[in-house]
């Protein structure tokens, strides 16, 4: 896949099928998208992606936080099979861009585009004021097809980002699987912590999550991680480790059900399925212990 950063003259090799929009979670309604422009791919369009390096919400004042780091979702449309990712930068000069010059210098004319996917809630160009509408009004005079993509329903209710990061906020992962189409995920390098749990014989893979992750409440979670190109059955602490350290230092910290070998320095991917219970400060590190045993062994029994 290729990736074009930081970058507001580039030109594509060749027509295009462009899906927009600022994929934050990547869920169902995104990935129906996406999946539109890779069948464009038989036509020889190039599968491509326009995003923003800055999500416009975080840019302007919104919410913190991403659902998908940008690591993330590098990885995510490499899988799904998009050919080129545009992270185009927004700053005041691109984000004063009109919306009638955003089609013509970068959709009709940088990205070749001959076929555009949008949800009905797309805005682009200077105060958001560009639509789908618009895409349609101007396909004629620029020679590409256009196509509105309706919502997905979950949950009798529109798949939305802001519906997914309400969901991790609350804790429920369950519901933010449902709308993401598989469990929400922290993906990451191992790093060595202060070994507790190997000297507890409890070891556990540590990783420090971006800055910018959303994480959901602190607490310890049944998981999934995919490690060494397998898949482990987990129990995971998100959160600071009270009982052992008085750092504010957010990580997530896994202990992964038969699994033998080392993987410091490997990157993982850490799946939170479902809440058990939150974290707490215990008095001793052997209650610590003693609640660790309880939640491996319901860990074992978690039906995911």
């Amino acid at each position: 896949m290729q990736i074009i950063e930081q970058n507001t003259t580039f030109r594509l090799p060749g027509k295009s099928a462009v899906a927009i929009g600022k994929f934050d979670g990547i869920h169902l309604g995104h990935q129906a998208l996406i999946h539109k422009i890779t069948e464009q791919k038989e036509k020889g369009f190039l599968a491509t992606v326009f995003t923003f390096d800055t999500s416009a919400s975080a840019y302007f004042g919104g919410e913190a936080g991403e659902l998908t780091t940008r690591t993330e979702k590098r990885q995510i449309f490499e899988r799904m099979g998009v050919d080129v990712l545009i992270e185009f930068p927004l700053n005041p000069v691109t984000a004063a861009t009109m919306p009638e010059e955003f089609v013509h210098r970068y959709l009709a004319g940088q990205m070749q585009a001959a076929y555009i996917c949008a949800g009905p809630d797309l805005s682009f160009g200077k105060n958001g004021a560009g639509s789908y509408g618009l895409l349609e009004r101007l396909a004629l005079e620029h020679g590409y097809q256009v196509e509105l993509i309706d919502k997905v329903m979950v949950d009798g209710e529109e798949v939305s980002s802001s519906r997914v990061r309400e969901a991790v906020r609350q804790g429920q992962m369950e519901a933010a699987a449902r709308m993401l189409g598989e469990a929400y995920s922290v993906t990451g390098t191992v790093e060595h912590g202060r070994m507790l749990g190997r000297r507890i014989g409890m070891p556990t893979a540590n990783l420090i999550p971006e800055a910018d992750k959303l994480l959901p409440p602190n607490g310890v979670y049944y998981s999934r991680v995919r490690a060494a190109e397998k898949y482990y059955a987990g129990i995971t602490n998100v959160g600071c480790k009270p009982t052992v350290s008085e750092e504010r230092r957010m990580g997530v910290e896994t202990y992964l059900y038969d699994f033998t070998g080392d993987i410091y320095g490997r990157d993982i991917r850490v799946e939170l399925l479902a809440f058990r219970r939150q974290e707490m400060k215990f008095e001793s590190v052997e209650k610590l212990k003693a609640q660790m045993l309880q939640d491996i062994a319901a860990g074992r029994n978690y039906p995911g």
